[in-house]
C-alpha cells in the first residue's frame, strides 16, 4: 500500500542549510522553538525562491512575521540585521507583522542604496496595513525622496492612495493603488523599471541615475514615518517580481494558517 502524502512530506528544517540556519537563528533569538507549521512556511519560502531562481538576488531581507518575539522577527533572512529605532514588543504581531507609530519608529536596513548596481536592483515589502497617516507621502521602504537623484523607494499617501515607486532615479512614478499585500519595484534596464502592486506589473519609463549613497530605511521617507504594518521586506539585485510576490504571499498566508 502506498504511503500517504502526509507521511511523505519532509519536516522542516529539511536538508537545506539556509533553512536550517535561519530557523535555528530565529529560535535562538526567541529562546524557544517555533511551531512546525511556521518552520514549514519558512522552509517552503526559501526552497521555493531557490527553485524560482530569485534567492541569490535577495541581498537583505527580514520576515517580520512568524517569530515568537520581536528579536526573532528582526533576525535577517539575508544580509545584515536591521537597526531597530524605537520598535517594542507591543508593535509586533506574529501573523500580521511589525507596525509603525507614524512618528518615531523605523528600521535602518543596514544596506546602502548603492550596494547594488545602478541598473540591477529591486526593493519590496509586504504590507498587511498601509496606515492612515495624514499629510505627506510616508515611506514603506525608501532611500532618499522623490526629487533626489538616484533615489529608490516605495511610499504611500493615505489621503488619496497615492503610491510612488522609484529605483535609482530622481522622479517617482506614481499610481493610485492604496492596496495592501506585496509591493515591489525592480530595475534591469537603464531606461525603465518594473513595479508591482495589486498582483500586477507595470513599467515606468524612468532613466536610471547613479544610486544615492544612503541607507535604505523601512517605515520612513526623509522623516515621514508611516503607521503601516509590514510583514516582509527585501532589497537586492533585479528579480522576477511576480515570482517573489507569489512566494511572499504564500509565506504570509502559511504563517497565518499555522498560528
Amino acid at each position: 500500500m502506498p504511503m500517504s502524502p502526509r507521511l511523505l512530506r519532509p519536516l522542516a528544517p529539511s536538508g537545506d542549510s539556509d533553512v536550517r540556519a535561519y530557523i535555528a537563528a530565529v529560535e535562538a533569538a526567541d529562546t524557544q522553538p517555533l511551531e512546525q507549521g511556521v518552520k514549514d512556511a519558512y522552509r517552503d519560502f526559501i526552497v521555493g525562491c531557490k527553485s524560482d531562481g530569485i534567492w541569490d538576488a535577495i541581498k537583505a531581507s527580514c520576515i517580520l512575521a512568524g517569530a515568537r518575539t520581536l528579536a526573532g522577527a528582526l533576525v535577517p533572512l539575508k544580509g545584515a540585521a536591521p537597526l531597530n529605532n524605537n520598535f517594542t514588543e507591543a508593535n509586533y504581531d506574529r501573523e500580521t507583522g511589525l507596525v509603525g507609530d507614524g512618528s518615531q519608529t523605523y528600521l535602518d536596513s543596514n544596506r546602502a542604496n548603492d550596494d547594488d548596481p545602478q541598473d540591477d536592483k529591486h526593493i519590496s515589502v509586504y504590507a498587511t496595513n498601509l496606515g492612515s497617516d495624514s499629510g505627506a507621502v510616508r515611506g514603506l521602504i525608501f532611500a532618499g525622496t522623490g526629487g533626489t537623484s538616484g533615489s529608490s523607494g516605495i511610499g504611500y499617501r493615505a489621503s488619496d492612495g497615492l503610491s510612488p515607486f522609484q529605483v535609482n532615479c530622481g522622479n517617482a512614478t506614481s499610481t493610485f493603488g492604496g492596496t495592501t499585500g506585496f509591493l515591489g519595484a525592480s530595475r534591469s534596464s537603464s531606461t525603465e523599471f518594473v513595479y508591482r502592486l495589486n498582483n500586477a506589473n507595470a513599467t515606468a519609463s524612468q532613466a536610471s541615475q547613479s544610486p544615492l549613497a544612503t541607507t535604505v530605511l523601512l517605515y520612513s521617507r526623509i522623516g515621514n514615518i508611516t503607521s503601516a504594518r509590514l510583514a516582509f521586506y527585501s532589497i537586492g539585485e533585479s528579480l522576477d517580481l511576480a515570482a517573489l510576490d507569489t512566494r511572499v504571499s504564500a509565506l504570509i498566508t502559511a504563517i497565518g494558517n499555522a498560528l
